[in-house]
Parts: structure tokens; sequence; C-alpha cells
């Protein structure tokens, strides 16, 4: 982390020639988008020149919605990169792959590796190099651990960077949006604040800074009353049909756009189920690509958005969640807090103050509001040298806590966790065609060969599968499972009552709680 954080600095010193790149697919790319813009404001505050950008698997429209079929092409990531890139002379390319798989973070550091007078490459992930995967790209000869293997090698002259710190498993099997996400954030963060801070980088620095988020996560979850209250809420709007929407401001905002971003993928919700909106919209973002709102409803992310589309069909079944701190625009979160309490009763607040800087209208809005979870963080959380900056990060990773949590909470609610197992995923790329087959494996106890049969026949709503089929390309399979609503649970269904796939179907249409579904066929059978 030193070491890098000193590549950073050397980038500082000559920005017109020089980028650091941030990297990833899904939540990874997100919170890529999130740091980089981040890091540009505090850099600008700080007097200096802008010098971060970011890539995401699927381009802009993947901050918001599922693009994970491009997670699959080392080749465009490896352009995205490049034409990012183009014209500087030294790059610090952070490339971040929690399980070490993405193909398209493979690209993109095999790119590095081949143009080292340029790039650095840095790998942030959370396996140990070893269980970096091995299964073959399509259409390349590379691997994503070839790719680590030779980083490793590079690494002993510190031509290249591996932070891969070991994690454990998630709460929620196979979901990094979570504690990989959250590490992610730290680590990162961590980086830059040291490189940021005109004092020399120390071990004892960011040791104190790490230390500092085990505060940050403790502070947290000493409100995990507050918090199972929000869940519940959340969850009983889900299990009613009904929505939850976060209402956002600043960074806090955009927490709330990425969190719900990632519910779709994860638990095969509805776009609908769970949406994010920012004041200021799009200029709030500041994404490449612009405004997308002309792209669809769930590209419309803006408190206006919400006024004219969302506010006149909400009712008291619906969950809404204002965040937002002390140093934003109290007065407007008060106007829009009594606007929402015209249409629903249920309505919460997550807000954050430190210690002494109450704001005044925040009477008001606890009046307004069933519930406010109020974290007033001590002065004392503040006093790094980092000062402001600190504070927000510290707030951010508090909210994303909080969000993780009622999201997660909601779903499971809803039925759509099984176990510990993300029961309905969307089927989109090669690495969740794999986890599911490996998850229809675990759940029915049938050969790997069988569960990829039934999770073809879910995908193409057959109960023979022809020859065609069966010699499909993975591509194709996935392109396809987009369309087909409960993928998973048709395919495990079929594994363990052998019934038609219209029978499945009837199944589960008597039984639209997934997880009660999957547990009456595993007693049954």
């Amino acid at each position: 982390l030193m070491e890098v954080a000193e590549r950073v600095r050397l980038i500082l010193k000559d920005p017109q020639d020089s980028l650091v790149v941030l990297s990833g697919c899904g939540t990874s790319g997100r919170l890529a988008f999130f740091m980089a813009s981040g890091f540009n404001r505090e850099l600008q505050r700080l007097n200096y020149a802008p010098v971060c950008s970011y890539v995401i698997a699927g381009g802009d429209r993947a901050l918001f919605s599922s693009q994970e079929a491009p997670e699959d092409d080392p080749t465009l990531g490896a352009l995205c990169l490049k034409k990012v890139s183009e014209g500087k002379k030294r790059v610090l390319f952070v490339g971040v792959s929690c399980g070490l798989s993405a193909p398209f973070v493979a690209g993109q550091l095999d790119f590095c590796l081949r143009h080292p007078d340029v790039y650095t490459p840095v790998l942030v992930g959370f396996n140990p190099a070893h269980q970096a995967r091995k299964e073959p790209i399509p259409g390349c000869t590379l691997t994503f651990h070839s790719v680590v293997t030779r980083m490793e090698e590079l690494a002993k002259t510190q031509k290249a960077f591996l932070i891969n710190p070991a994690l454990g498993p998630e709460a929620i099997s196979g979901s990094s949006r979570m504690k990989g996400g959250s590490a992610t954030k730290i680590l990162l963060e961590v980086v830059f604040s040291a490189s940021f801070s005109r004092t020399p980088v120390t071990f004892n620095g960011i040791l104190q800074h790490m230390r500092s988020y085990e505060k940050a996560l403790d502070f947290t979850y000493s409100h995990s009353e507050e918090i199972a209250a929000l869940m519940e809420a959340a969850g009983r709007s889900l299990q009613c049909g009904r929505q939850v929407c976060y209402l956002g401001w600043g960074s806090l905002g955009l927490l709330g756009l990425i969190d719900a971003s990632e519910c779709k993928p994860t638990f095969g919700a509805d776009h609908e189920d769970i949406r994010g909106f920012v004041s200021g919209g799009y200029k709030e973002l500041g994404n490449n690509e612009g405004d997308l709102t002309l792209m669809g409803p769930e590209f419309s992310i803006s408190h206006d958005d919400f006024l004219d589309g969302v506010l006149p069909r909400l009712t008291d079944a619906d969950t809404v969640l204002l965040l937002y701190s002390h140093s934003d625009d109290v007065d407007e979160v008060a106007k829009l807090a009594r606007r929402v309490r015209e249409k629903t009763s249920n309505i919460h607040a997550a807000y954050h103050q430190t210690d002494g800087d109450a704001a005044a209208k925040q009477d008001d809005i606890n009046k307004l509001c069933s519930s406010t979870v109020i974290f007033t963080w001590p002065q004392e959380a503040s006093k790094l040298k980092s000062g402001n900056a600190h504070r927000l990060m510290q707030r951010e990773f508090s909210t994303k806590l909080l969000l993780n949590a009622v999201s997660t909470g909601a779903h499971i609610f809803k039925g759509k966790v099984f176990k510990n197992y993300m029961i309905d995923l969307q089927v989109t790329n090669s690495k969740l065609y794999r986890r599911a087959a490996r998850l229809l494996q675990k759940l029915s106890g049938h050969s790997e060969s069988e569960c990829e049969e039934a999770l073809l026949k879910a995908i193409y709503q057959v109960d023979k599968l022809s020859e065609d089929i069966a010699t499909c390309s993975l591509e194709m399979n996935q392109c396809l499972s987009v369309s087909v609503v409960q993928v998973v649970p048709l395919a495990l269904v079929c594994l363990l009552t052998g019934c038609s796939m219209k029978e499945v179907e009837s199944r589960l249409e008597q039984q639209p709680i997934v997880r009660e579904a999957m547990e009456t066929c595993l007693k049954s059978s």
C-alpha cells in the first residue's frame, strides 16, 4: 500500500502526461467510478490537477443496470484502457476483480504487462493468487491465473503490485458487493489519502487510517436496532410487491444509486424494486458519457425524476429512505420529505452529523419520518491529517454498510435468498453461468453435466435439448438467459422433481416466494 501510494505521488508531480485509471466490472466498476470522481474532487480542493479516470465494463450504462456480458471480453477491456489513457507517458492502472476472475480486467492487466514503459499494473482482489481463475477465456490464450503469475514475478522488482488480502466468505455466497466492495473502498482510499497528504507516506500513517475504518464499522453497527427496523420496512414493501426508494444528496446519494443497481443481477430483482435517486442527477454524477436519461426509465436518477415518475403512485406500502448529512442542504431535504409525507407515512432517514454540528431543520425532518438513524460522529473521528476528506469517507463507508444491510435484508424477507445462496441470480456472463451450475450441483446432489443440462433447459424453455442447443456457445446461452425469469429456480425444481418445464413454471407460480418453493422441493425429494 505504501509503495502504490508513492507511485500515485509520482503521477501528481506530472499531471499533464500521467494518469491513474481505476477499472472493474459490476460493483467493482461502479466503485471505480465512485472513487475516481471523489479523488478528483479532493485533488481539486487541494489545488492539484485531477489525474484519475475510470473504466467500467459495459460503459456508463453499467453504473445503473446489469451489463455483465462485456465482463467476459479481455480485448474490449484492453481497448477501453488504451482509449482512456491515449497520449499519456505514465499510467498507474488499478484493476479490481474481487475473485481474481474477470476476463475484462485480465485483458487490461495483460495490456499493461505488454507495455511496461508506460503502464504499471496494480491488481486488487480478495483471493490468494493461486486461486485466480484458471478457466481458459474464449477466443484468447490468456487465463486470469496466467496474468497473475506474470504479475507476481514483476512484483519482486515493484514493476507490478498485487493487493489481495483474504477476506473469507461473503454473507451471501458469491456476492462480492458487500465485504469485497467495502474492502475495495478501504484499500484504495487509504492509498490515495496517503498520496494526497503533504507529509511522508509511513507505515504508521497507513495503519492509523486502516484502523479508523474499523472504528467506523463498529460505530455503524452500534445502530443495529435502527438499521434492522429499516430492513424490515424495506422487506415488507418488497413482500407486497411495492418498492423501496433511496433519495440521497452528494456522495451518499451516489451510494444509494450503486446499491440499488446491484439488486437486479444479485437477486433477480426488477429495476423498480429498489431505486436510487440523487440530488442534481447527472450533474452531480459527472460520469464520462453524460446524461443517459433517454436510454430508459432505469436511467432516470434525479430527484425531479422521482417527483415526476414515482411520487404520484407512492402508497404507505412503499418505503422511502433519505440519505444525507448536516453539510448538505437540509432545508431541501425537509422540503422533499414534506412532499413524500403527503403520499406515504413510510418515510425514513439516515443522517450523519459531527458532534456539535446538528442541522437546525433536523427536528422537522424527524417529525416527518417513521424512523431516523442519526449517526453522530465524535470530533476525534476527523483528527487524521486528511480532515474533511476522511470524515466524508467514513460517512460513505457507514452509509454503504447500512444500504447493503437494508437491500440484502429486504430481499431475504422477499425469499430471494435460500440458506446463504443467491438462488435467483441472473445468468448473464460466464462467471454467473458457472456459479449457477455449481449452485445446482450443491443443492441437488446431481452431476455437473446433469446440472448444466437443466440450466440449458431452463434458459431455452424446453424439456429436451436439441443438438443445436447442446452445442451452442456459452455466449449465446448467456444472451438468451437475460429474457428468462427465475432461471436457477426453474433448473433446480426440474432437477429435483423431473417435471416438465411447464409443470415447473406452474409450481413456481403457485409458490412465488422462491425460498419457500425451494424448501418444499428439497423436502419432497
